[in-house]
């Protein structure tokens, strides 16, 4: 306890972010965040090197704030150490929230895989993190572990077949970490992994010839029609268009007012857009571009929960830097969520921004990553991404946000994405 205890005060208490990896199920729905501490840009090394000090400061951020506001109903998975295992501190996280990391740095001594064994009769699961062959540390720690975790940049295409043959037990389930292509991830599924952690599903697939559908279509109509100031009848007109749109936003809308406990149910387009008015309007549509197949809009979907995400973030930062600038913040969420929309439509950037109008602002951000709108998404991207840590320094640069300002953001922007959720829900 010690040890940890001084790790923390060791680490000034603003000067690092919190950083969430999407793990994904088999169906390609959200089950889990691991959360990650990085120091902030004005260190040397913006990873995180000392485990017990990060593990500490997850510990603390999540017991302060509660578990449920960090990663919503997903599971934790908290990287540890020896000295945050051997420690009374890791007491403090939830066993039912919570999958502990074993890193691959620590050796399984006797009296630490007693340790692990007293944490497991306590509620308490494990993770074997960067597995890249089967080690005899890694076969010391094999039957008390619950999850896997096999780094697919360390293994060799035509070894990792035989390794998950070799790590698969009746009570072990694998996970695929660094999976950053599609083709990676149909593999990884073709083994029987049956957890996925990357960015992969963020990544346009731009495929020759591909068209949007016709509901895509009606959608960015919508929206060009929005950002050109058409009139309500105009927009009502072109919603109608596609029935499903119609009853979705529908249900969009109706859920929202009932989860802010606003006024009661609205039975039309035209009652739609007189609720919510033009910049709520925008933002629906913007979520709806994510909805499934069926019109359905699932927040477990880790492109859709990635773009709210970036788009609340962006949003908040616009009402930090410019406190009233309500235009500037719609602006803000309208680049974030749409800075995925190459992966969802598997088209280039620039042929989507071709087919709705947008200001010169968002396209320069969204193409460039230029202005202040470019430099929030350059931040939003940056805090996905545990190793660009002089990437987010430049862009909170230039924007002057401090680690503190844009951490207390972030946490913010989870929780409304969480809230979000159960709105549409």
């Amino acid at each position: 306890m010690h040890a940890v205890a001084t790790a923390v005060t060791s680490m000034p208490s603003d000067d690092f972010f919190l950083a969430r990896q999407p793990i994904l199920g088999r169906d390609q729905k959200l089950v889990a965040f691991e959360l990650l501490f990085r120091a902030a840009p004005e260190h040397e090394d913006a990873q995180l090197t000392d485990y017990a000090a990060a593990t500490a400061a997850v510990i603390s951020h999540a017991s302060q704030l509660g578990m449920k506001q960090v990663v919503g109903e997903q599971i934790a998975f908290v990287n540890v150490d020896e000295v945050v295992l051997m420690s009374d501190f890791v007491r403090f996280l939830p066993p039912d929230k919570v999958i502990l990391e074993i890193l691959e740095t620590v050796r399984p001594t006797a009296r630490l895989l007693a340790r692990v064994r007293e944490l497991k009769e306590l509620g308490f699961k494990f993770a074997l993190d960067d597995v890249i062959e089967h080690s005899e540390q890694v076969g010391k720690l094999l039957g008390l572990v619950d999850i896997i975790k096999i780094d697919l940049q360390g293994v060799g295409r035509d070894e990792l077949a035989d390794l998950v043959r070799t790590l698969r037990g009746p009570h072990q389930k694998l996970l695929a970490e660094k999976v950053e292509t599609v083709e990676e991830f149909q593999l990884c599924m073709e083994l029987g992994f049956e957890y996925f952690q990357g960015y992969y599903f963020a990544r346009p697939a731009i495929l020759s010839g591909k068209k949007i559908t016709p509901s895509e279509l009606v959608l960015l109509r919508v929206l060009e029609l929005i950002n050109s100031n058409a009139d309500n009848e105009t927009i009502e007109a072109a919603v109608k268009r596609d029935a499903l749109l119609s009853l979705n936003l529908l249900r969009l809308v109706n859920g929202h007012l009932t989860g802010s406990g606003g006024a009661g149910r609205v039975g039309s387009i035209a009652q739609a857009l007189d609720q919510l008015g033009r910049s709520q309007l925008q933002r629906w549509v913007q979520i709806l571009l994510y909805s499934g197949p069926e019109g359905h809009v699932e927040l477990n979907s880790p492109l859709l929960q990635m773009a709210t995400t970036r788009g609340r973030l962006l949003e908040l930062m616009t009402l930090t830097l410019r406190p009233g600038d309500v235009a500037g913040a719609n602006t803000a969420f309208t680049v974030g969520i749409m800075s995925l929309m190459d992966a969802l439509f598997g088209l280039p950037m620039r042929e989507i921004l071709d087919k709705v109008e947008v200001s010169r602002q968002v396209r320069a951000a969204l193409l460039e990553r230029a202005g202040d709108y470019g430099a929030m998404l350059s931040v939003a991207e940056a805090l996905e991404d545990t190793q660009s840590g002089r990437d987010l320094a430049g862009a909170l640069g230039r924007l002057g946000l401090s680690a503190k300002q844009v951490r207390e953001i972030e946490l913010a922007a989870f929780g409304w994405v969480r809230e979000l959720g159960a709105e549409v829900g």
